[in-house]
């Protein structure tokens, strides 16, 4: 079988992920060059008050991601292709070889601090499921506002999308929502508005940092967020990275493309199974399996068929 790394993003989290994580020394090696680049010990991030911060949430999921998948990499399963949805693509990136561990810690607590300075209250995501690409983009349309406005997020399924802008539109969107028939319509527990043309200034950031930054060519195919298109680049790749936060996240499409370059087997870094989820049940022929300590052999079995990993 031929395996993809996926990376999740914030919401993912969970108190206590990274103490969670495999007993390997390679994570213990990173979780240490996580913390060093930061100045402090990454571990003090993953309590549940700690994660309430965009800032730690934002972190502790880039470095578990990067530290699992480095696991897997030292056990003989390699990846032919990575992707990661939201922050998660820093930890795909990092993995491909673009980003080295130190700058993808330095973006990662840059985007996460501009997003939450730029707007603290008042903006955030909400999830509508049971509706089209195409009803949510009409009923956005029809009540976003100058004063309160609203945007196509991220399409996570054919049926499963997400809105960002301010409270109040998006409250207006999820009262149609319902009336159309959404099987859920509801507000995400997330403290900052992410992937909308209002958080452009967090992508003017994240270039000008990116700019002075010594990237390489991609060791494996990396799908993008912004047009689930395969970036083969290092240029490629730090223009998704850049402008991920400010357009919506196109998942289902670049999970889609990873089947397409013959992945079959996707391997979701931890922590939780939302990736893996939405994989299993909207892609025929692809098995998705989280990253867990009691998913191991059976990852190593699977991943050992057919060559893959080889």
């Amino acid at each position: 079988m031929s395996v993809a790394f996926i990376f999740p993003g914030q919401g993912s989290q969970a108190g206590g992920m990274l103490h969670k994580l495999d007993d390997d020394p390679i994570v213990g090696q990173t979780l240490d060059e996580v913390s060093s680049a930061l100045h402090c010990d990454v571990r003090n991030l993953d309590s549940g008050v700690a994660l309430e911060s965009t800032v730690s949430a934002q972190i502790a999921l880039f470095a578990a991601g990067v530290a699992s998948a480095r696991s897997l990499i030292k056990r003989g399963i390699s990846a032919a292709a990575v992707s990661g949805l939201s922050i998660g693509a820093f930890a795909a990136a990092v993995i491909a070889g673009v980003l080295s561990l130190e700058d993808g810690v330095e973006l990662v607590r840059l985007r996460a601090e501009r997003m939450t300075a730029l707007y603290p209250s008042g903006y955030g995501l909400s999830a509508i499921v049971g509706l089209t690409e195409a009803q949510v983009s009409t009923i956005v349309r029809a009540v976003t506002t100058s004063e309160a406005p609203v945007f196509l997020g991220n399409i996570n399924a054919p049926r499963q999308v997400v809105i960002a802008g301010a409270n109040v539109g998006m409250d207006r969107a999820l009262d149609e929502a319902r009336r159309q028939g959404a099987r859920k319509a509801e507000r995400l527990h997330v403290a900052v508005l992410s992937h909308c043309p209002l958080l452009q200034p967090v992508a003017d950031a994240l270039k000008a940092r990116i700019s002075s930054m010594t990237l390489m060519t991609p060791r494996m195919p990396y799908v993008a967020n912004v047009n689930a298109r395969v970036m083969r680049t290092a240029e490629k790749v730090a223009w998704d990275l850049v402008n991920n936060i400010a357009h919506g996240v196109r998942w289902y499409d670049a999970t889609m493309v990873l089947q397409e370059l013959g992945c079959n087997l996707f391997l979701e870094m931890p922590p939780r199974h939302v990736l893996s989820d939405l994989a299993n049940q909207n892609i025929s022929g692809v098995r998705a399996i989280p990253v867990e300590a009691g998913a191991l052999p059976r990852i190593l079995r699977l991943a050992g068929e057919e060559g893959a990993g080889s």
